[in-house]
């Protein structure tokens, strides 16, 4: 069987489209572990695995374009905007104790 070489964040997308708790396991990691760069790279990748950013914008009542620069990687996005996102993605936040 011969493999074929696929950018990073395409076979990380499709991981997420075929393992929805993989997605959230993974954002709930970053969410514990990472910094803002992880997160936005996190919501980007997971942005793309549930249909894109035209239509998490579309999901959220929002601009594409403003949603786009909402999860850019420069970006440390708002409480509502990170919830709106979330909530397109069919995710929320919770708060757990900690171990």
């Amino acid at each position: 069987m011969q493999k074929t070489d696929r950018p990073h964040e395409e076979a990380t997308i499709e991981m997420f489209q075929n393992d929805p708790a993989l997605a959230t396991e993974y954002l709930n990691d970053v969410l514990a572990t990472g910094d803002e760069v992880d997160l936005m790279l996190a919501l980007r990748y997971l942005s793309n695995a549930f249909g894109g950013i035209p239509e998490i914008a579309r999901q959220t009542d929002a601009n594409p374009s403003t949603t786009f620069h909402a999860v850019s990687e420069n970006r440390t996005p708002s409480l509502r905007t990170l919830r709106a996102v979330l909530s397109a993605m069919g995710l929320r936040l919770a708060v757990q104790p900690i171990n």
